[in-house]
Order: C-alpha cells, then structure tokens, then sequence
C-alpha cells in the first residue's frame, strides 16, 4: 500500500498557506502602524505631564526646540532619557506654551 503525498495534494497544500499568508500579513502590517501611533500619544502625553511639573516647581517652561527641552527635563531627572520619535512620526516643542506635539510624517 503506497501512503505518500501526491502531487495534487501538495498543490492543495501550498494554495491554502498562500491564501492564509494573504490574510494574515496584511494585519501584522497594520499592528506596526498601531504600535507607532500608540507610542507617539503616550510619549507627547507623559512629556505633557511631565513639562507641567517642571514648570510648577521651575517656575517656567523649558526653552529651546524639541531636544533642548527634553535634554532640560531629562537633566533635571524629570524623565530618564529623551524620547525619540517612532518611524513615520516627528515630535516638536512649543516653548511659548510649553506643549509637546507629534505629526505623522
């Protein structure tokens, strides 16, 4: 009795994970886009907050553009490092209002 594959149904096979991969990594591809967003608004908002708390105890907003004052509230152990923007998104400064904001490039 022969118990092998035959070729019909190794075709079969290899059609159906091709039609599986045409659903599933289009989804993986969009979590990436998600995932970025997410960092972006949680990194601007905690840089609000924290802005917020500087002022309140420094008396004044930060000066200078993005990285002058994240490098000023990083220094003043405020947060730990300055963070840096995930691909496809830029963040800037306002220091007239003391807002950090993120664009999608």
């Amino acid at each position: 009795m022969n118990t092998a594959f035959t070729l019909i149904e190794i075709l079969i096979v290899v059609i159906l994970l091709g039609i599986l991969a045409a659903v599933v990594v289009p989804q993986f591809i969009d979590s990436t886009d998600e995932v970025n967003a997410g960092k972006a608004l949680t990194d601007i908002s905690t840089l609000n907050s924290v802005v917020e708390h500087y002022r309140v105890k420094a008396g004044a907003y930060p000066t200078g553009d993005y990285k002058a004052a994240a490098d000023i509230l990083s220094a003043a152990n405020y947060i730990q490092e300055t963070p840096s923007a995930p691909t496809g998104y830029t963040y800037t400064y306002t220091a007239a209002t003391g807002r950090f904001s993120q664009a999608k490039d």
